[in-house]
């Protein structure tokens, strides 16, 4: 079989950050949706790893180490993931603790601006009853909680007119920098990937420096086949990691069932001009 053909899903979120299933329970979900490759790569955390790769392991599915750093770049989000990790790596796990620190105070702010500019009141003590881990407290959260009330009728729909820049309940957060989050995915025997670019609404122009700072500084892929990238975009992003010389890797980016684009395992293959970020891995 083409290494290109392989059902791999490495960008999924458990309970550990701000997805709803336990890392045991999504690593079942995901070998009945075939996947013959995962990584759990949970936001700035990797505390559900241990879990996740004994389950995989009583599945009989191969498990790779993963994580999603958060990264302020260019006054923007971007998320890196991390495959390949150790997680008990000591500068990425004191890393990533210096990126968590600080999600409380924004989601305070992010509720009284709802309430102060949407009228929402509440949103704090409900986004709340969704968090696993308190200290991954995020927009995902708010999100469900906003669902609920029916304030919309679907995360997207939040997205869309919340918590989004420029919308009620957006609170800037600065998160690690590049150079820190490759770094230390890198000292921790990672590879370092840029995930869904199609989300950033950068110009070409910075889309451009972006990619050349993360080769300079040693990351290796971006996400082309993505739950988060539109099917256009799946050749889009092939082509500009070819033209970068990146390697390309694929994921659900799987929160929920209620709310998934695309469910853990059911994303089409990588385009035939690929070349996949796991094609040297040891897969035994």
């Amino acid at each position: 079989m083409s290494v290109l053909l392989l059902n791999a899903d490495l960008h999924c979120h458990s309970t550990v950050s701000d997805g709803v299933l336990s890392p045991a329970t999504l690593a079942q979900r995901a070998a009945d949706n075939g996947v013959e490759l995962w990584a759990l790569t949970d936001h700035d955390e990797v505390s559900g790893i241990a879990g996740a790769r004994a389950a995989a392991q009583s599945l009989g599915m191969p498990f790779v180490a993963g994580v999603e750093i958060s990264v302020t770049w260019a006054g923007k989000t971007v998320h890196i993931v991390g495959l390949g990790i150790d997680e008990q790596n000591s500068a990425l796990v004191q890393g990533l603790a210096k990126t968590r620190s600080g999600r409380e105070r924004r989601a305070h702010d992010m509720a009284d601006d709802l309430a102060r500019t949407a009228g929402i009141h509440g949103t704090f003590e409900g986004a709340l009853r969704y968090v696993g881990n308190p200290d991954l407290i995020s927009r995902s959260h708010f999100a469900r909680y906003l669902v609920e009330i029916g304030a919309c009728s679907s995360v997207a729909e939040v997205f869309r007119h919340y918590l989004a820049d420029g919308k009620p309940g957006f609170v800037p957060h600065r998160w690690a920098t590049l150079t820190e989050a490759v770094d230390w995915i890198r000292g921790a025997g990672g590879q370092a990937v840029i995930a869904h670019p199609g989300r950033y609404e950068f110009s070409p122009l910075a889309f451009d420096s972006l990619f050349h700072e993360f080769r300079t500084l040693g990351g290796v892929a971006i996400e082309t086949v993505t739950g988060s990238h539109t099917p256009d975009q799946y050749d889009e992003y092939t082509r500009i990691a070819n033209r970068y010389g990146f390697l390309v890797s694929r994921g659900s980016d799987f929160h929920s069932p209620e709310d998934a684009e695309v469910d853990i395992g059911r994303l089409p293959a990588l385009p035939a001009a690929s070349r996949a970020v796991w094609e040297n891995w040891s897969l035994a």
